[in-house]
């Protein structure tokens, strides 16, 4: 019930004070978020199969998020951020999908 409360609380607080990213923040912010929905479709994935487990799922939206940040500015730093931002959102697309696709398998036994 905390969390519902919590999540309920963060959507009018973010609807009331819209927030805004800094500009040298921006490139990172898409690929944060599609590191951090690959670790939420992991969860999911994870709790329909009976493993999920939260101190895991913490480190690996923490790291998924992070090491995507770094792949993203690394590749800033030698010139090719677009080329490295493109892999970093294919990969996690791929993750992603197949996450999906086995939660849907779970759920509707196709």
């Amino acid at each position: 019930m905390a969390a519902v409360l919590a999540l309920a609380a963060g959507v009018v607080l973010g609807l009331l004070f819209p927030p805004t990213v800094p500009v040298l923040l921006q490139p990172y912010l898409p690929i944060a978020v599609v590191a951090a929905l690959d670790a939420l479709f992991g969860g999911i994935r994870a709790k329909l199969d009976g493993i999920f487990d939260d101190k895991q799922f913490v480190v690996s939206f923490v790291s998924n998020v992070l090491v995507a940040a770094f792949i993203v500015y690394l590749g800033d730093q030698l010139g090719v951020g677009g080329q490295l931002s493109t892999g970093v959102v294919v990969v996690l697309g791929v993750r992603i999908f197949g996450n999906v696709a086995a939660i849907r398998r779970h759920l509707f036994r196709a």
